[in-house]
């Protein structure tokens, strides 16, 4: 039995019988969905400065919390596991109490650059007392406090479409994206300069 099922549970695939969209998934549910990571896949996550992760508590009350940190702060441990240094912040601890209770998790990952989202299932555990594996996770230099590490064992994962998606670019990026245009500028200006002054000297 694969793990189409996780993605595509019972009421999920009544639902696509009843709409129509059945026919289009079949495939995708016999086959089912990958569950480890690809060099694609490890590419994506090394681009992510930021992230969304879903958990929900024992009675299934859904909490969905920003991660972010410098690009590439998610780490693959493994072909099976992510991981990522659990920063302080407002201590309120409500995916760490979710996790205590009910170690499925969810993470959504969007690149609004290039348009493209991946989403990937699978559950997650928080990580105490372990300074070693969180040295290993941290970014040396980024001015965050780590206090733990949560792993994310992947159990499925699939691209999303772009549909909808509306473009965005970091600071980061808009400054590069200028630095070129502005090297450009000067190429140009350089150019017509020396053009002017092959002009100016043919006049006389």
């Amino acid at each position: 039995m694969n793990n189409a099922s996780l993605v595509f549970t019972p009421a999920a695939q009544q639902a696509q019988a009843e709409r129509g969209s059945a026919k289009a998934y079949a495939q995708r549910i016999e086959e089912g969905f990958p569950d480890a990571v690809t060099p694609e896949l490890a590419a994506f996550i090394a681009e992510m400065d930021t992230v969304f992760l879903g958990t929900a508590n024992a009675q299934g009350a859904p909490y969905i919390q920003h991660r972010g940190g410098p690009k590439g702060f998610i780490k693959v441990i493994d072909a099976h596991t992510l991981g990522f240094a659990d920063y302080r912040g407002n201590r309120q601890y409500i995916t760490l109490a979710n996790l205590s209770e009910n170690d499925r998790a969810y993470l959504f990952l969007l690149d609004p650059a290039r348009k493209q989202r991946i989403k990937l299932w699978g559950r997650a555990r928080v990580v105490e007392n372990d300074p070693a594996l969180v040295e290993k996770l941290f970014d040396t230099g980024y001015k965050a406090k780590p206090e733990r590490a949560i792993l994310f064992t992947i159990e499925a994962w699939d691209v999303n479409c772009s549909q909808h998606i509306v473009t965005r670019f970091t600071e980061a990026e808009l400054e590069g994206a200028f630095d070129k245009v502005q090297m450009k500028i000067a190429e140009l200006e350089a150019e017509n300069a020396a053009l002017r002054t092959q002009l100016a000297q043919g006049a006389t």
